[in-house]
């Protein structure tokens, strides 16, 4: 059993179809079950009850400022404690960020922290009410890979995968592990240090021909975790 977890507003998450679609990609990749949740309604005790084979937390696009911080407090108890296969995309990784790098419940307001501001001459493509004036990663970027891991099984020391991202995680958790880096972004991937908790900036799950590296890594995930061939 996979378990996504939804990070999408509440009343955009839509329980009839999974996490925005992942749920039918994932039960073809891995060969099993996967079943879906909002972030509120996962704790300790509601993983302990499904009792999965591997976590995935999804992305958002949202600012992380609308978060209720004390609405992150059961999945980030669940973080520390589990050795269930956890993987974090875009904002699920930088979720995983926080989660380790400070004590949430001293913190009252959550902030998304963007890569950079616009330089001369470039085009700004996002929305205006929503980090007007920075970077956006987006299309399908060269990631290089720093560190080898069985996550990456299969894959060139430089990888294709999709960006949709203004935030990043600024700095690497203390119990954490670089793993992979691009030209606009430090920590493209990281690995916690002796438990399988992983966060990735970019989108492997949204793989596309001719860019299916993320397709591998997606796969090599659900290998780690038991599932698949």
């Amino acid at each position: 059993m996979i378990l996504i977890v939804s990070m999408a507003r509440k009343d955009e998450y839509d329980r009839s179809d999974g996490a925005t679609g992942l749920k039918r990609r994932f039960e073809e990749l891995a060969a099993c079950p996967a079943v879906s949740l909002h972030f509120t309604e996962v704790s300790r005790e509601t993983v302990d009850r499904i009792r999965p084979q591997a976590v995935f937390i999804t992305g958002f696009g949202y600012p992380w400022s609308e978060v209720h911080v004390p609405d992150l407090y059961p999945i980030n108890d669940f973080l520390h404690a589990t050795d269930v296969p956890v993987y974090g995309a875009c904002g699920g990784h930088q979720l995983i960020g926080y989660c380790f790098s400070r004590d949430l419940r001293r913190v009252k307001q959550l902030r998304g922290e963007p890569m950079r501001r616009l330089r001369a001459g470039e085009t700004d493509h996002g929305p205006v009410s929503y980090n007007p004036g920075y970077y956006l990663a987006h299309g399908f970027t060269e990631v290089q890979i720093v560190a080898r891991d069985p996550i990456f099984q299969g894959l060139p020391r430089k990888v294709r995968v999709l960006e949709w991202h203004y935030c990043e995680v600024k700095r690497l958790p203390p119990e954490f592990e670089l793993l992979a880096t691009s030209a606009e972004c430090r920590i493209e991937m990281m690995r916690h240090r002796s438990r399988p908790i992983y966060g990735a900036q970019f989108h492997a799950e949204m793989w596309q021909e001719p860019y299916t590296h993320g397709r591998t890594i997606m796969a090599n995930f659900f290998r780690l975790a038991g599932l698949g061939g």
